[in-house]
């Protein structure tokens, strides 16, 4: 991905956006693939999420800038801000908690 294209869509919206960096490689990666499917359907009204492949060329200038040493790394979004970031496995229940927290602070 562009990371003028990046830079876009993380900023460009008032919705919470959901980056997963990942590696095809990681087992962890795939382990949380069905909780980010899950967290997709029953959040789709309040978060967009995106992947990005750290072990693509085309990602390496996001990837350095977010310092992403470990994957899965989750960051959540809003209008270009960092909210949240979390690296490694995380419960359905927790990031379903987190974003919506997140969504309820911007709203109030």
């Amino acid at each position: 991905m562009r990371t003028s294209d990046f830079d876009n869509i993380i900023s460009a919206s008032d919705r919470l956006i959901l980056i997963d960096f990942y590696a095809s490689w990681c087992g962890a990666c795939k382990a949380i693939d069905p909780t980010l499917d899950r967290v997709a359907l029953a959040l789709s009204d309040i978060v967009t999420m995106l992947r990005i492949d750290t072990v693509s060329n085309s990602n390496r200038e996001i990837v350095e800038r977010y310092n992403i040493v470990s994957v899965p790394t989750l960051i959540l979004f809003r209008q270009g801000e960092t909210l949240w970031r979390n690296s490694g496995i995380i419960a359905y229940d927790k990031l379903c908690n987190t974003i919506r927290r997140h969504n309820f602070k911007f709203y109030r």
